[in-house]
């Protein structure tokens, strides 16, 4: 595998390149062991992540399955778009590929540091023109991809409450009842959340799709996303989805006001665009996500319709 990783970024950058150091990634950052050597040419375990340098260039390697190369192609497909912007900053795409068992996608590696309030004013600047900047004559997008590790469906549709409350909520709803898990009667609940969303004229445009804390950086003094889950959509799920696991802080929601101001009821379409996260972690973990889902579902309930 590490010889075909090698090669990836060899034919993509013109130069030879041989892995001399390893660096297991975890979640919470680098392990305390690092290196030269770490697996001696023994296959690592699934879903790992590796800083891996030649001593001179260094990259962030993502392995997973081979049949998890889709995940990968639809993921960097989403950079490419992030990487042709001028106004937001995203780890560079150098390649991907499979070898014998695995599939691997390879990015560029990024020193992240801690933010300056001033970083996260800008990176609420940026977000709001990309979101302006990328207006787009539908919504969708080329390909389904995935969020998390969930197939999400990108039909093009020119009518947003219908491709959000079809393609978001009843598609989760859907692949909740698959596994006996019912909130109630899903034509129902999706009708719903479309009520919710009937009134807002909405305007496409590139979204990051999954914007969390987890998926944003910063490095020296620049902001950055990743992890995207990429379609045209309503600007307001990034925002709505950076107040649902941690809010971010204030200064980048002045950043972005100050750009690109939100429209009236976003506070009430927020409910129904972080739904949508809350029930996708609920088909992927479960347990505590299924009781959230819930509550937030009687919290749409009880939304005055205009």
């Amino acid at each position: 595998m590490w010889h075909s990783i090698e090669q990836a970024i060899s034919v993509e950058t013109g130069k030879p390149f041989y892995i001399s150091e390893k660096q297991e990634i975890s979640t919470r950052g680098p392990t305390a062991s690092s290196f030269t050597g770490l697996y001696d040419n023994k296959e690592p375990p699934p879903n790992l992540s590796f800083k891996i340098s030649d001593g001179y260039h260094s990259y962030f390697l993502k392995i997973n399955s081979k049949d998890y190369l889709e995940n990968f192609q639809a993921e960097a497909y989403s950079l490419k778009q992030l990487n042709s912007l001028a106004n937001i900053a995203s780890p560079k795409v150098t390649g991907i590929g499979t070898s014998l068992n695995k599939s691997f996608l390879i990015l560029d590696y990024i020193d992240f540091s801690s933010a300056k309030p001033m970083l996260w004013y800008q990176l609420g600047q940026q977000l709001a023109q990309m979101h302006y900047e990328t207006r787009h004559g539908q919504f969708g997008w080329q390909h389904d991809n995935y969020i998390g590790s969930t197939l999400q469906p990108n039909h093009w549709s020119s009518n947003w409450t219908t491709f959000f409350s079809d393609q978001r909520i009843a598609w989760q709803l859907q692949l909740l009842s698959e596994r006996s898990i019912m909130l109630g009667n899903i034509e129902h609940i999706t009708q719903v959340c479309h009520d919710a969303l009937l009134h807002h004229q909405a305007t496409p445009c590139l979204v990051h799709g999954d914007l969390w804390q987890g998926n944003t950086g910063f490095s020296g003094e620049q902001a950055m996303i990743f992890d995207p889950a990429c379609y045209y959509g309503d600007r307001e799920v990034d925002i709505a989805m950076t107040e649902l696991f941690g809010h971010f802080p204030d200064d980048f929601y002045h950043g972005y006001q100050a750009e690109y101001p939100l429209d009236d009821g976003y506070g009430q379409r927020k409910l129904v665009y972080n739904f949508y996260h809350i029930l996708n972690h609920a088909n992927i973990f479960g347990g505590i996500y299924i009781d959230q889902a819930k509550a937030i579902l009687s919290r749409i309930m009880s939304l005055p319709l205009h």
